[in-house]
């Protein structure tokens, strides 16, 4: 036993005490007693002991943990701001960039310039070669991008084929510099398994005025690019004020556009397509042109490509088919005239090919109309064709199965090969009419002339000579052994009530 008196007791409570408030490096001496109170003592620090250890390995587990959440969350911020595709930035590190580039400007910095890059026909590598491939060709251009500015300045993917590159402080000569060595690393093939793929961009430039938001500048670069889009490709245009009121009229235009197509404001004209051998109508091209109610009387060129970009293309394509076969209908029962015997065309789009419901729509329009399916001609671009997919192909055989006729227009704009002639299921080329601009001007333009339809004989195949300005070019094709023309020396696109009155006033064109 020991002693109420004995000063370790004190010592003993003071080391309990010291533990308690969390100092488990103290210990209490051990005296030389080795009795029963130096055995508690003794107890107390080995549990204290126990208890550094104990804690000492938490902290290194919390510190552990502590590291790795840190980590995560790193990951996770970085995931947040980065495309998965790519590693470049996305676009919700982008704004806030550019809005960090803004602070730094008005702080008397050099305001940032915004380049918002497009990639051109990007769409046709997918449908051609796989998405696998197009996601190959995204990530190298984007490495393609990134080795051409500085480190300081970022490089984003928005989405789909389209990037943005943020110089933070830039002159305009200097973002153009960099835009254009851009376009020019891309004005190239990517090698992907061994194919080199062509790429091309369009690209637009907002260098940044005082106060402009983000939104702005994303809005007013993307503008910019959509200008050099239709400039044609590998081209860079600058944003300037008055693209901002182009784009406002063009969506304006949209919206009008959607009730022109469901109302009554788009009519058809049509133009004959004359066999050279007697003049003789063989066929009917119809052309659709707007009626605009208040600017009055609007070429296709100006909505067509409207049409195609937001999507409006297959109902305008809908309405041409109905609205066209449904007039051939009347021509050949109207006794005025329906001693006319030819066919209608109607040019289609290559969105109509990636629709299988347009094989129903034709069906069903032919059906309703009791008409042979061999009277209605579809005619399609050259370039919707050699850039076609595997459901294009579908589609034209489909077609070919349901019994109307196919015809390549614009034959001879760039595209032209025997290879892909000869494998599609067509009728008739269309030859493209600037290969009859020289005629009688180039003394070599004959031989040409003669050497295509030589070519596309050898395919299987008749063309019609688009173009035919002049009797003396009539004559120069008919004596060539060309079979069709259209022209305006035949006649001009009219409308329908003119064209019906020339139907049944006359035989022969030109009259």
């Amino acid at each position: 036993m020991f002693s109420n008196n004995d000063p370790r007791l004190a010592q003993l409570l003071d080391g309990i005490v010291r533990l308690a408030s969390g100092e488990l490096h103290s210990r209490i001496e051990i005296s030389e007693a080795r009795d029963e109170l130096d055995a508690v003592i003794m107890g107390t620090n080995l549990l204290a002991e126990d208890l550094q250890i104990i804690y000492q390995e938490l902290e290194q587990r919390v510190e552990s943990r502590t590291r790795m959440l840190n980590a995560a969350h790193q990951e996770l911020q970085r995931m947040a701001l980065t495309d998965p595709l790519t590693g470049l930035y996305n676009r919700s590190a982008l704004v806030t960039a550019v809005n960090d580039a803004q602070t730094q400007a008005a702080d008397g910095g050099l305001p940032p310039a915004l380049l918002l890059l497009d990639l051109d026909a990007f769409k046709s590598i997918n449908d051609t070669m796989g998405h696998s491939v197009g996601d190959q060709v995204l990530t190298g251009v984007g490495q393609r991008i990134r080795a051409c500015v500085r480190a300081e300045d970022m490089v984003a993917r928005l989405g789909g084929d389209e990037f943005a590159i943020l110089l933070p402080g830039s002159t305009l000569a200097q973002a153009t510099l960099v835009a254009n060595r851009v376009l020019e690393s891309l004005n190239g093939t990517i090698q992907v398994d061994g194919k080199n793929i062509r790429t091309g961009a369009s690209l637009g430039l907002r260098l940044a005025e005082r106060g402009e938001t983000s939104e702005d500048l994303l809005m007013q670069a993307d503008i910019a690019m959509y200008a050099s889009k239709a400039d044609g490709r590998n081209k860079l245009r600058v944003f300037e004020p008055a693209m901002l009121h182009a784009r406002q009229l063009r969506n304006q235009l949209v919206g009008q556009l959607r009730e022109a197509i469901s109302g009554n404001q788009l009519v058809l004209f049509y133009q004959p397509v004359i066999e050279l051998a007697t003049g003789r109508v063989e066929g009917v091209e119809a052309l659709v042109r707007w009626q605009h109610p208040t600017r009055g009387l609007i070429m296709p060129d100006e909505f067509i490509p409207i049409a195609e970009e937001t999507g409006l293309i297959s109902a305008l394509g809908n309405w041409v088919l109905k609205t066209a076969v449904d007039q051939l209908r009347r021509w050949r029962t109207d006794p005025e005239t329906s001693r006319h015997d030819f066919s209608m065309r109607i040019n289609i789009s290559a969105a109509d090919l990636q629709r299988l419901e347009f094989i129903e729509d034709v069906r069903d329009t032919l059906a309703g109309s009791g008409l042979e399916p061999a009277l209605l001609v579809l005619e399609l671009t050259e370039s919707a064709i050699i850039q076609g997919n595997e459901l294009d192909r579908y589609t034209l055989a489909s077609l070919r199965r349901l019994g109307v006729g196919l015809e390549i227009d614009d034959f001879g704009t760039g595209y032209s090969s025997i290879s892909y002639l000869r494998r599609l299921p067509v009728d008739r080329v269309k030859v493209d009419r600037t290969l009859l601009t020289t005629l009688g001007s180039d003394p070599a333009q004959p031989a040409l002339i003669a050497a295509i339809l030589q070519l596309i004989r050898a395919c299987g195949l008749e063309a019609v000579w688009e173009g035919v300005e002049n009797a003396e070019q009539a004559e120069h094709l008919r004596n060539t052994g060309c079979i069709s023309g259209q022209g305006y020396y035949f006649s001009r696109p009219l409308p329908e009530a003119e064209f019906t009155k020339r139907l049944a006033d006359q035989d022969i064109w030109p009259a």
